[in-house]
């Protein structure tokens, strides 16, 4: 019996050194064994991912058995970060691009090889695009990196401390390429020092020369004269208010964004000279409203379940102002109930006469629901399994 373990020990020995013999030895040992099943061919391109280039499939894929599909050793972003640690503690950090902060690496790079620096998967302008599909591909008059595809120049791809991921803040980003006597002539008889870029232009493009915001202030297309006094840069809330009579009805309200020190609420939102739609909003309404209610993009952004037209915030919020907690137009259960007609009357009773035992309140739509967005199926607070029914039904 032992001279037969020997015999199978000796020959495992004797194919082991075969191996050796056989197999080129170095870093390209493993790719040589895997390309004699996958054609090298569709793993070659003008930029090539490193491991692979030294033949170290095995840095990412086990040759054997996997938790994950492609025999990788990791899943999404937790196998990047193997290597790229420090891009790991740098994506943590400030505002950070949906895919990164989701572990979506893959959606913009290819793992192998690319014919696009960065093994972008697209080229840099298609690679944006595919997701960013609401941004025009071309204007009559177009902002020449736009135009190039050059997103880069603006903005980061993967983080920023800066809103909208751009590269500095306002007009800093803007000045870093239009500079001297013909900026200065491109704005004849403008107050001051040249400022807040945006108010006017839009930075990819628009249907106006010079990318002229296509809606403009009415005032503002008829000249300064209306709203600025002479030798006055500051405009104040009240010089809004004046024209915009049904918003000032809303100061009055128990609660209204236009209360606080700033000079004029208004522009905080609101561009005074041009912008992108009727509303004169800065940029979307998500990206307006959301650039202060930054806890809430947090809290909610990356929730499994989302109320259809959760983005559109004046669908329930009335944005100037509004006696009802957190500025809705209804209270918890009207606001519902204007789409969802049938709610209250076939399912767990709502209105004044249901009363939240943990509060004393009447029972709400908003009692169960979190219409932001929930990891609960429906968007709820909790678990409907058990869990929420619990909070309030505790001898059951």
């Amino acid at each position: 019996m032992m001279v037969r373990y020997r015999s199978r020990f000796l020959l495992v020995q004797i194919v082991i050194v075969g191996l050796i013999l056989v197999l080129p030895t170095g870093v390209s040992a493993a790719s040589t064994v895997c390309f004699s099943c996958h054609k090298k061919e569709n793993f070659t391109d003008t930029y090539v991912h490193q491991p692979l280039k030294k033949g170290e499939c095995g840095s990412c894929h086990n040759p054997h058995v996997a938790h994950f599909k492609g025999l990788l050793d990791e899943k999404g972003a937790e196998l990047c970060y193997k290597c790229h640690q420090d891009a790991q503690k740098k994506f943590a950090q400030d505002l950070v691009h949906q895919p990164v902060r989701r572990g979506e690496c893959l959606s913009c790079h290819e793992p192998h090889a690319s014919g696009s620096r960065g093994l972008l998967r697209h080229g840099l302008k298609s690679t944006c695009f595919s997701c960013h599909t609401t941004l025009q591909e071309k204007y009559k008059y177009t902002h020449s990196p736009y135009t190039k595809g050059q997103c880069s120049s603006c903005h980061r791809p993967h983080q920023s401390e800066h809103a909208l991921l751009l590269k500095f803040e306002g007009e800093t980003l803007c000045f870093s390429c239009h500079q001297g006597d013909a900026l200065r002539k491109g704005h004849p008889n403008y107050p001051g020092r040249l400022r807040d870029c945006l108010s006017c232009h839009n930075p990819h493009g628009s249907s106006r020369k010079g990318i002229i915001r296509d809606v403009l202030h009415a005032p503002y297309a008829k000249g300064c004269g209306d709203c600025h006094a002479k030798g006055k840069k500051q405009v104040g809330t009240e010089v809004c208010l004046g024209c915009h009579g049904e918003v000032a009805e809303k100061t009055f309200m128990s609660h209204t964004h236009l209360s606080g020190k700033a000079v004029n609420k208004c522009v905080a939102c609101h561009s005074p000279h041009a912008a992108d739609e009727k509303t004169l909003l800065k940029g979307s309404q998500a990206q307006v409203c959301m650039g202060c209610h930054e806890d809430t993009r947090v809290r909610y952004e990356d929730t499994l379940y989302k109320h259809s037209g959760a983005e559109t915030c004046t669908e329930c919020h009335d944005v100037h102002g509004s006696n009802l907690l957190v500025m809705l137009k209804g209270d918890g259960n009207g606001i519902c109930t204007r789409c969802h007609e049938t709610q209250g009357k076939f399912t767990h009773p709502i209105g004044e006469k249901v009363i939240d035992p943990r509060t004393g309140g009447m029972v709400s739509c908003v009692t169960c629901h979190t219409p932001m967005g929930s990891d609960y199926k429906y968007e709820l607070k909790l678990s409907g399994a058990k869990d929420l029914c619990v909070q309030c039904h505790k001898s059951y």
